[in-house]
């Protein structure tokens, strides 16, 4: 249900131009522990439970797809899935007493899906230490892993947040939709192949209206 719900949140967002930046946070003492596990093993016909994780990816996928800037803000736990969708978002901020584990391992079940998101973030090993292990690392490891941007007194958080998320709502919508989509497109391409898809969006970046007057802002000084 909260796939559907975060799924169809999505959707709306991507169409309404009023929305700058996104910040995705939880109520409560964890911020995502990932798939209900009972409801996971009430799911028992193979169709279903692949119906399941194909709607889940499409959720995933449609945070990188989105036009704004997603933020994960978290405060407590995020482990496998919860693990999965901080990966997932563009920029992560955390409390300081926030934790993050892929522990599929620990129950007999691989982190499979969590493993896509974590392995695009983090170095090879770092990933595959949180998957094997399966333990929790604290929000200073999660930094220095480059699974969040940084991590700040639990007090401090929402202020660090909205700092950041005023920044870059001050941005052209136009530039950030544009750098974020070509971000993710070319870091799947071979290196040539990265240069000459950048060299194309390129052309129609410095033909865009807001680089023209941002450039004239710059070079008038104003």
């Amino acid at each position: 249900a909260l796939v559907h719900d975060l799924q169809k949140t999505f959707r709306e967002i991507a169409q309404d131009s009023n929305v700058r930046v996104v910040v995705l946070t939880a109520t409560g003492k964890l911020f995502c522990t990932g798939h209900d596990l009972k409801e996971s093993l009430d799911t028992k016909e193979a169709d279903e439970k692949r119906a399941a994780n194909i709607i889940c990816a499409a959720m995933l996928q449609s945070m990188l797809e989105l036009p704004q800037p997603v933020i994960a803000k978290v405060r407590g736990v995020a482990t496998a899935a919860g693990c999965e969708l901080v990966a997932t978002c563009d920029l992560a901020i955390a409390s300081e007493s926030s934790q993050f584990a892929t522990p599929g391992v620990n129950i007999g079940l691989w982190c499979l899906s969590p493993q896509v998101a974590v392995s695009r973030t983090i170095a090879p090993k770092h990933a595959l230490q949180m998957l094997l292990s399966g333990k929790l690392i604290d929000a200073e490891t999660a930094t220095r892993f480059g699974l969040i941007n940084e991590s700040v007194p639990d007090a401090e958080l929402d202020d660090r947040v909205g700092e950041w998320a005023c920044d870059l709502a001050s941005k052209s919508p136009y530039t950030i939709a544009m750098g974020k989509e070509s971000f993710y497109r070319q870091i799947e391409m071979s290196r040539s192949a990265a240069y000459d898809y950048v060299n194309e969006v390129m052309i129609r970046a410095f033909n865009s209206r807001d680089a023209k007057e941002g450039i004239g802002a710059f070079l008038e000084k104003r």
